[in-house]
């Protein structure tokens, strides 16, 4: 079955930086687009980055563009986001998705910047 399994989340002060991992299996990874998803407390889950299976096309929320960065690793099955420059607003859990017929989601793993 389709598993996602989110890591790297934390505390970490305006300014610094985390890396985020996806580790997926149950599916043909390499041949996946995987995306990266937030939600913030009370508000909507939304788009933060995406990434096609090959890893040649990336795409982000402009909210983060300069900042984050996604990226892959197809041998080792994983996903990537790499977050830079952390404001307050990026507080939030984090989900890894891939859609495989249907949409599979991660448990998520929560980023909590403050000073």
């Amino acid at each position: 079955q389709v598993q996602l399994a989110e890591s790297g989340g934390g505390l970490v002060q305006p300014g610094g930086s985390l890396r985020l991992s996806c580790a997926a299996s149950g599916f043909t990874f390499s041949s996946a687009a995987m995306s990266w998803y937030r939600q913030a407390p009370g508000k909507e889950r939304e788009l933060v980055a995406g990434i096609s299976s090959t890893g040649g096309i990336t795409t982000y929320a402009d909210s983060v563009k300069g900042r984050f960065t996604i990226s892959r690793d197809n041998a080792k099955n994983t996903a990537y986001l790499q977050m830079n420059s952390l404001k307050p607003d990026d507080t939030a859990v984090y989900y890894c998705k891939v859609n495989n017929r249907r949409d599979y989601w991660g448990q998520g793993t929560q980023v909590t910047v403050s000073s």
